[in-house]
């Protein structure tokens, strides 16, 4: 008999006891997840004619179920990880209706695959694209159901191609995610002080430019293109090493040499879900606009006055060229509510009276966690 065979101040037989009403509790729990397979598997047979993604997924409904998760956790588990366990749940059994194929700004390894397992689970069929121009393109094209791109780091600031993209696309915003953006250091060596070279994407470079400056002062820095090509770039060069997400090292065999390397611990990055429709409201929603109007004096200001007055929060705004005339620019703005909430709808239309050329990108759940 060893120690580990002994519960604290317990005997060998309080231990099987436990275990075996873990057991039951297993199959319980196996029994229920099944029969909830077996539910999705019906909603799809009801749906199988004519369907399209926005029938199998629908991101207001799991915004909901995942909301309720958190509302009735009352531990041990952390929200995080109650949150994670259900969400892969959900995404084995929507699969058993039809897998999801989603797009993302790859190659694999990257945040944005970590942002894809995050939002949708292991279970939808995640393509990695070169640029974000082509995952908008196989959305618009009928290829894949949805799309995962970059929107804005905590610390670095807006991706305007992202933002640029929807000035001419017709696809819309179904969903929001929000990663926690932890930078490691990673490389074939064992030890760092026999690290050469580093090789990062600029921005991570500059998410740990203080951990770098103390503890690897005078070696060399390389700005590639994404994190996951750093991690190639380490693979391949022996004395290097690259800074990059966990999934980077276990795709490219890397060994993590130290964890967690950026400078600011709320280092988070907003990533925006892409598609074809809109959906309805969760009852905690964001709306996205495209505004433009006349270059004239006070259009911003009027902007902003016709929201205020309709008592909505707006979280943040951004212009950028309309490329359609010298000196003319569009508003991207995103307000609390969802498109058909009253409040909502009538500043929409008040927008539209005073001249505004107006387009709802997007109204969607806000991120759960």
């Amino acid at each position: 008999m060893t120690d580990d065979d002994k519960t604290p101040g317990g005997s060998p037989a309080d231990l099987k006891a436990i275990r075996g009403q873990i057991d039951r509790l297993d199959q319980q729990i196996q029994g229920l997840i099944s029969e909830r397979a077996r539910v999705a598997q019906s909603v799809g047979m009801t749906k199988r004619a004519g369907a399209q993604p926005g029938d199998y997924y629908r991101p207001e409904r799991e915004a909901q179920v995942l909301r309720g998760v958190i509302q009735r956790n009352d531990g041990p588990l952390r929200d995080e990880e109650i949150v994670r366990l259900f969400r892969e749940i959900m995404s084995a059994c929507l699969a058993q209706q039809e897998p999801l194929k989603v797009a993302f700004l790859g190659p694999e390894g990257t945040f944005t695959q970590a942002a894809v397992l995050k939002h949708f689970g292991h279970s939808v069929r995640a393509v990695a694209l070169s640029t974000i121009e082509e995952v908008f393109a196989e959305i618009e094209a009928g290829v894949a159901d949805f799309g995962i791109v970059p929107i804005e780091n905590s610390t670095e600031g807006t991706v305007t191609n992202t933002f640029d993209m929807f000035v001419a696309s017709t696809l819309h915003i179904c969903g929001e995610v929000e990663l926690r953006i932890e930078q490691h250091l990673m490389s074939r060596q064992s030890r760092i002080d026999g690290v050469k070279r580093i090789y990062a994407h600029a921005q991570s470079l500059s998410q740990c430019r203080g951990w770098l400056k103390e503890h690897l002062p005078g070696v060399d820095c390389i700005a590639v293109n994404s994190s996951a090509g750093a991690a190639r770039r380490a693979r391949e060069d022996e004395s290097s090493a690259a800074i990059a997400g966990e999934a980077a090292s276990e795709v490219y065999g890397l060994n993590v040499l130290v964890h967690n390397i950026e400078d600011r611990a709320d280092n988070t990055t907003r990533f925006l879900v892409i598609g074809r429709d809109l959906f309805a409201a969760s009852g905690k929603d964001k709306t996205s606009l495209l505004l433009s109007s006349s270059h004239k004096p006070g259009a911003l200001q009027a902007l902003l006055y016709t929201l205020s007055s309709h008592d909505i929060n707006m979280t943040r705004i951004e212009s950028r060229p309309a490329r359609r005339g010298e000196q003319e620019f569009v508003f991207f703005v995103d307000v609390e509510g969802h498109a058909d909430d009253a409040t909502v709808a009538d500043a929409l239309a008040d927008l539209g009276r005073e001249g505004y050329l107006l387009r709802v990108i997007g109204s969607y759940p806000r991120a759960v966690l």
